[in-house]
């Protein structure tokens, strides 16, 4: 399967751990791909709930995915600074749908000031139990949190300080933005 191209949009679904579809963001811009990443931005996307709920999103967010990764970077720019919530999932592939990956429950959310809070423990734990979470699973999720946390402590990849600046400006340029 051939990754998308700067300027295509894409569609990115999410899963639960049994298979089950869990959201849908319809039409995210592409702005970078490599072999490993893909660097997009949502601007007033329509969401597409499990349940059939729809809703858009209410600002621009810049989204972040690693195949070598078990967490995803979702940006969101605000008037106040950049807000981050990182989902911990699967590694995304790309197939002729769009991104996918396997959403597992946790997220850390980062706010302006830098605060991090750790949300969703007892989803996961829930959904653990209900899905019967394999071992390894918790042992990856929990040494990617630790990466996750580094990643923004050292100011890393979607948390470094130009990131935003750089990214949003290329949707800009491609939307024809101002």
């Amino acid at each position: 399967m051939k990754f998308p191209k700067e300027g295509e949009f894409i569609t990115i679904k999410s899963y639960k751990h049994d298979g089950s579809l869990h959201r849908t963001w319809r039409d995210t811009m592409v702005l970078k791909t490599t072999e490993n990443a893909l660097i997009g931005c949502n601007d007033h996307t329509l969401v597409i709930e499990s349940d059939g709920r729809r809703w858009k999103t209410r600002e621009p967010a810049l989204v972040y995915f690693h195949k070598h990764y078990w967490f995803n970077i979702v940006t969101m720019i605000r008037q106040k600074g950049a807000s981050y919530y990182c989902n911990m999932a699967s590694p995304f592939l790309i197939d002729e749908e769009g991104a996918k990956y396997i959403d597992y429950d946790l997220d850390v959310k980062v706010f302006p000031d830098g605060e991090k809070r750790l949300l969703d423990v007892d989803e996961y734990e829930e959904h653990s139990k209900k899905w019967d979470y394999p071992d390894e699973i918790d042992l990856i999720l929990k040494e990617h949190i630790k990466i996750l946390v580094e990643w923004i402590n050292e100011e890393k990849g979607p948390f470094s300080e130009g990131y935003v600046d750089l990214w949003y400006d290329r949707y800009k340029q491609l939307t024809g933005k101002k």
